[in-house]
């Protein structure tokens, strides 16, 4: 009976051991964990106090961001326009500048040199 009461008491004792090593590691694992929190927590302040600073800039540019996305559709309707000028018609002669003569340009298609 003396053997089965040493072995209890020897399992308790590492029983006990064994939990106190992981709640000591654990508790430095949430030790290191609270120092980058409190580094985060400095880096929002940070963040926050630029966000003051810009946050009434931010309506002008939404709006003129808003001018700009409005012009668009104009603008490409001009630049369609501008293509559709510059572009060779059928049967009108395009100058080869590297060979220096001169070729009709396929119908309906610009002429590859």
């Amino acid at each position: 009976m003396t053997g089965l009461v040493v072995f209890t008491v020897i399992d308790v004792v590492l029983l006990i051991a064994g939990l106190a090593f992981y709640l000591y590691w654990v508790g430095s694992l949430l030790t290191g964990i609270a120092g980058n929190l409190e580094e985060c927590a400095g880096t929002v302040r940070t963040i926050v106090g630029h966000a003051k600073l810009i946050g009434p800039g931010v309506e002008h540019i939404n709006q003129t961001g808003g001018v700009v996305a409005g012009a668009l559709p104009l603008l490409y309707g001009m630049a369609e326009e501008i293509v559709t000028d510059v572009t060779p018609r059928t049967g009108s002669v395009i100058r080869c500048i590297t060979k220096g003569r001169s070729h009709p340009a396929p119908a309906g298609q610009l002429a590859p040199w």
